[in-house]
C-alpha cells in the first residue's frame, strides 16, 4: 500500500511547526532514528510505570480504603491489566486514522490522549471524595492509556530492523529495547524522592499526584521528537519503499494469524517476567513489611541501571548466535532462576534484594531481543500493523495479569506458584521458537 497524500487542512500546528523546524540535513540517519526511537518508548514506559508502582504505593489506600490492603492491590492490578486489554484496540483503530489522516495525524492523537489520560488520573479525587466513581473514572482512564499506547505505534523500530545490515540485526533489535529501563529509572526514582521527602499524610494527599503531571510534559517532548521525524519527507520515503504502511486487519489475521500468534508467545518469558520484576517484588515486600519502600525502591533502580547493559549485550549476543537461539537461552534462564524464586524472596533483605538484582539482569538480556525474532517472518505488506498486533498481544498475554497472578496466588497458595508461573512462560516461549523453527523448515 502506497502513502496518502494529505490535504494541508489537515496538518496539525504541532506538525506544521515540527516539519518547518531547521534541518541540518536532507536524509535521516539511523542514528537519529534511533533517538526517536528510544525517547518515544522512554516516555511510553514512564507513564505504564507510574500507573505500577502507584497501584502497589498508593491506589490501595486512595481508591480502595474499604478493603484490605492485600485485597485493594489486587483490585489495582485488575485496573493494571486494562491497558493492555485496550492496546491492540487501540492498535485497529489508530491505522485507520493514519489510513484517513497520516501519520503524523495519528501519533498526535495517540500521544495527547495518552498525556491527558495519565494527568486525568492525577486529578481524580479518592474514593473519599467520590466513592466508586472514583474507581470507575481510574478504569477510564487506564483504558483509555491502552488505547492510545496502542495507537503510538509509528514504525520506528520496524524502519530500524529493516536499515539493519544482516550481521548487525540483534543490535538495532535492542535500540527500542532500551526505552524500558529508562522509563522505569525515571519513574522509580520521581516515587522515591516524593516518598521518602514528604509524609505519609501529604504523599497519599497530594505527593503521588506530581508523577502523573510529569507524564504530560514528557509526553510533550516525546511528541514533538518523534513528530521532528515523521512529518519529513524523507522518512515517508524510507516507509514507502519499506512497505511500512497499514493494511487491512482482516487480511492479517486470515493470511498471517499463525505468525500473530506465534511471535506473541515467542517472547512470553520476557513479558512475563517483565512484571514480575518491577512490580510484583515491591507489592509482595510492602505487604509483609520484610523492607523500607524507600530501600526496595533503591534496589529496584540499581537493577534497572544494570539492565541498561543487559539490553545493549543482548544486541552483541544475538549477532553471533541469533536473535532465536538468544530468546531461547534466556527463557531456559528464566526457567532456573524461578526455581530459586521462593528461596530468594524469603531470605530477608539480602535475598530479596538478589532476586530483583538478578531478575533485572536476566530482564535486560531477554528483552532487548523480544521484539522482532519472529515479526520477520512478517512480508512487508503485513509488517507494520503485524509488527504492532504481535507486540500487542505479547504484552497482553505475557504481561498484563503478571502482577495480579504472582500475588494473588503466592498471598494464598505460597511462593511455589510464583515459580510455576513463571516457568509456564518460559516453556511457552521454547515452544513458540520450535515451533516457528518446523515452519521455516517445511515452508
Amino acid at each position: 500500500m502506497t502513502s496518502v497524500s494529505h490535504p494541508a487542512h489537515h496538518e496539525t500546528a504541532l506538525e506544521r511547526e515540527a516539519r518547518n523546524a531547521p534541518a541540518d540535513h536532507s536524509t535521516i540517519a539511523p542514528s537519529e532514528i534511533a533517538v526517536g526511537v528510544i525517547i518515544g518508548r522512554a516516555s511510553e514506559y514512564f507513564d505504564f510505570f507510574v500507573y505500577g508502582l502507584a497501584s502497589v504505593l498508593v491506589f490501595p489506600a486512595v481508591f480502595f480504603p474499604f478493603e484490605e490492603q492485600l485485597e485493594g492491590t489486587l483490585y489495582a492490578f485488575v485496573i493494571f491489566s486494562f491497558a493492555f486489554i485496550a492496546r491492540p484496540l487501540g492498535t485497529v483503530a489508530f491505522m485507520a486514522i493514519q489510513s484517513r489522516w497520516g501519520r503524523g495525524a495519528k501519533l498526535t492523537a495517540a500521544l495527547f490522549l495518552l498525556g491527558i489520560s495519565t494527568v486525568g488520573m492525577a486529578f481524580l479525587p479518592g474514593y473519599a471524595s467520590l466513592g466508586a466513581a472514583s474507581i470507575v473514572f481510574l478504569s477510564i482512564f487506564r483504558f483509555l492509556q491502552g488505547i492510545a499506547l496502542g495507537g503510538s505505534w509509528d514504525g520506528l523500530p520496524s524502519l530500524l530492523a529493516l536499515n539493519a545490515p544482516a550481521h548487525r540485526r540483534g543490535w538495532y533489535a535492542m535500540i527500542p529495547q532500551l526505552g524500558a529501563p529508562i522509563g522505569f529509572i525515571v519513574a522509580a526514582g520521581l516515587f522515591l524522592f516524593l516518598h521518602s521527602e514528604l509524609p505519609k499524610e501529604d504523599f497519599l494527599d497530594f505527593g503521588w499526584r506530581y508523577p502523573f503531571y510529569v507524564a504530560f510534559a514528557i509526553n510533550v517532548v516525546a511528541l514533538f521528537a518523534r513528530l521532528r521525524l515523521v512529518v519529513t519527507v524523507e522518512y515517508e520515503r524510507l516507509l514507502q519503499e519499506r512497505g511500512l504502511e497499514p493494511c487491512d486487519v482482516r487480511e492479517l489475521v486470515h493470511a498471517r494469524g499463525s505468525n500473530l500468534v506465534i511471535g506473541a508467545f515467542a517472547a512470553l518469558a520476557s513479558y512475563a517476567l517483565f512484571h514480575i520484576i518491577t512490580v510484583f517484588p515491591l507489592s509482595w515486600i510492602t505487604l509483609y513489611a520484610t523492607q523500607e519502600v524507600n530501600d526496595v525502591l533503591i534496589v529496584q533502580i540499581i537493577g534497572a541501571a544494570i539492565a541498561i547493559p543487559g539490553v545493549v549485550a543482548s544486541g552483541w549476543i544475538a549477532d553471533r548466535i541469533g536473535r532465536r537461539s538468544t530468546l531461547g537461552s534466556l527463557a531456559v534462564m528464566i526457567a532456573v532462576f524461578s526455581g530459586f524464586a521462593p528461596l530468594l524472596l524469603q531470605g530477608g533483605v539480602v535475598g530479596q534484594d538478589v532476586f530483583i538484582l538478578l531478575g533485572f539482569a536476566l530482564l535486560g538480556l531477554s528483552y532487548g531481543q523480544a521484539a522482532g525474532a519472529v515479526t520477520s517472518n512478517f512480508e512487508a505488506k503485513y509488517r507494520y500493523l503485524g509488527a504492532a498486533l504481535t507486540s500487542d498481544l505479547a504484552w497482553l498475554i505475557g504481561a498484563a495479569f503478571a502482577p495480579l497472578v504472582a500475588l494473588g496466588l503466592s498471598a494464598h497458595f505460597g511462593l511455589a506458584y510464583l515459580s510455576l508461573y513463571v516457568l509456564s512462560g518460559a516453556a511457552c516461549t521454547l515452544a513458540a521458537l520450535r515451533v516457528n523453527q518446523a515452519r521455516e523448515v517445511r515452508d
